[in-house]
């Protein structure tokens, strides 16, 4: 399984291509399948450069949740490669009103003049005309809106690119762990239809559930700290600790080492 980064300038936002293997199944000269996960803003054009040094074939973008610095440039991308956009359902309203849903109405000064919230004015910073946002055409969900289900387990067949989607909320409602399947994720005694450990994956993609020494804030509207505490427990929790981390932003890790050094999964 291979993996490239493309850091987005607004927020730091790691979207990753995954491709996820196994190798010497394709002819020769095929382009490779793979998946764009967590379109930041700004990271269009590394995409785009990525793809064709590597001969890639996008077959889908997805969103670890549906927060604007992870789902901006989804659009161009999809309409780009012609794929579609997937999300969990319970996040899917974010994508009509990506910053009203994530911070509250912008105060006025005392000029009169609406004060951007910090969100739109990274966007900006970054370059992204906020009047040019718009979402994917083709949105595909996930999951049950509304019903609580945290590890609920779903396989995405992505035009022949299979992913595990675990659900995991807290950061957002309908936040979700992606594991891209290599050779079928299954457990130590080989029961493949409910493991929520991960064997046989090699990555989990765990947008903003999961960083390097931390998690992810529970404070923005969506957000839930008791739902994030069962989270931690029943769904990072029981995953492999051989599994690589690329989180939402900042470095790569492993589970297992997050299970020895982040404060927040002592005694989960």
């Amino acid at each position: 399984m291979d993996l490239f980064l493309v850091v987005a300038p607004v927020f730091g936002t790691n979207c990753t291509l995954v491709v996820p293997g196994p190798e010497g199944t394709l002819p020769d000269g095929a382009a490779r399948p793979c998946v764009i996960v967590d379109a930041g803003a700004g990271v269009v054009p590394g995409v785009v450069e990525l793809v064709r040094e590597q001969g890639l074939a996008p077959r889908a973008v997805l969103a670890t949740h549906g927060h604007a610095d992870h789902t901006w440039d989804a659009a161009e991308l999809c309409a780009l490669y012609g794929v579609p956009f997937w999300i969990h359902a319970d996040d899917a309203y974010r994508l009509a009103d990506p910053l009203g849903t994530i911070e509250s109405a912008p105060p006025a000064g005392r000029d009169g003049r609406v004060v951007p919230g910090p969100l739109a004015a990274a966007l900006a910073a970054g370059g992204a005309r906020l009047e040019d946002y718009r979402a994917p055409d083709d949105v595909r969900t996930f999951g049950t809106a509304g019903e609580p289900g945290a590890g609920a387990r779903e396989r995405l067949d992505l035009d022949g690119v299979l992913v595990d989607a675990l659900h995991a909320p807290g950061h957002t409602q309908g936040s979700t762990l992606y594991l891209p399947v290599a050779l079928g994720p299954a457990s130590n005694d080989g029961d493949t239809a409910n493991d929520g450990r991960g064997a046989g994956a090699a990555v989990v993609l765990a947008g903003d559930v999961l960083f390097a020494g931390s998690v992810g804030r529970t404070d923005l509207p969506g957000g839930d700290g008791e739902t994030m505490q069962r989270t931690l427990r029943d769904v990072v929790g029981r995953l492999d600790d051989s599994l690589q981390v690329v989180p939402g932003h900042g470095p790569l890790t492993t589970i297992g080492r997050e299970r020895r050094t982040n404060p927040y999964l002592r005694g989960l």
